[in-house]
């Protein structure tokens, strides 16, 4: 399988389809490159180099006891760049993704990238704060925490439903994505899953947004019970120099079903211009 090492003697996974203008892709928690597999086959279908990794911890990456943090994240997420020598990308982040391309983009610079997407994306920043009033209360991270500990079996399967919004009426949210999502879950390291709350919910990415000088496009449901909308997309597209928002109506954190047949389509309008 192929792998890139990391100065810390980490290995990161990736998948590398197509050939063409490279776009990267970076996966939400606790899950990895897999759940862009629609993505990367449209994209290498359309003449694209569809590139995606599973950040270290998660996946068939290494299962790293130190250096699950965002600045990490973004380093290794540059090294693949760099060993796969990809330029003039796009590169696209959902949720925790989101964020860590906010974060290399701010620590990295832009000189390999031309465009970004970020789908239900966290930054600013989910932890609610004085400051930041509309942002999710620690208690709730700390429930995310607990349960993993307790059960985390159980926890994944039950995050499917807000995850996906099939705890919403009238969802037809198969019972196999469901199962997908927590396969995937669960093969992230208990202490990388962990750690990584923390990085998702606490990382303020106000000063790397304000950095980023390129076309980006937000992307985020207005139904989103993991990250919502008024504390993400809305206050992350007033941060940035060039950028635009699209609220998908009734869209839930997961990209799939309606969302994510018209996700796929701003997309590949987004990246073809």
């Amino acid at each position: 399988m192929p792998f890139i090492n990391t100065p810390d003697g980490s290995q990161i996974f990736y998948k590398d389809w197509g050939s063409g203008r490279p776009v990267v892709f970076s996966h939400g928690w606790p899950l990895n490159a897999d759940t862009w597999d629609s993505q990367l086959m449209l994209l290498a279908s359309q003449g694209y180099r569809a590139v995606a990794h599973d950040r270290r911890g998660h996946g068939r990456s290494t299962q790293t006891w130190t250096g699950n943090d965002m600045n990490t994240y973004a380093d290794d997420l540059a090294e693949l760049m760099d060993q796969l020598g990809l330029s003039d990308a796009i590169m696209v982040g959902h949720s925790t993704g989101g964020g860590e391309v906010v974060r290399y983009l701010g620590r990295h610079g832009t000189s390999r990238v031309a465009k970004a997407v970020l789908a239900s994306a966290v930054p600013p920043l989910m932890l609610k704060t004085e400051t930041n009033p509309e942002g999710t209360p620690r208690a709730a991270f700390d429930e995310i925490r607990a349960g993993m500990l307790a059960d985390r079996a159980q926890f994944y399967r039950d995050l499917s439903a807000p995850f996906y919004g099939a705890n919403r009426p009238g969802s037809t949210v198969s019972v196999g994505l469901r199962e997908q999502f927590w396969r995937l879950s669960m093969q992230v390291g208990l202490k990388a899953a962990y750690d990584c709350v923390r990085e998702f919910s606490e990382t303020d990415f106000t000063e790397d947004l304000q950095r980023i000088d390129i076309p980006t496009f937000v992307a985020h449901g207005d139904d989103d019970q993991i990250v919502p909308i008024q504390a993400a997309a809305v206050k992350t597209v007033r941060l940035l120099m060039n950028a635009s928002l699209k609220v998908y109506p009734g869209a839930p954190h997961g990209i799939s079903g309606a969302y994510e047949a018209a996700f796929n389509a701003d997309l590949l309008a987004f990246i073809g211009d």
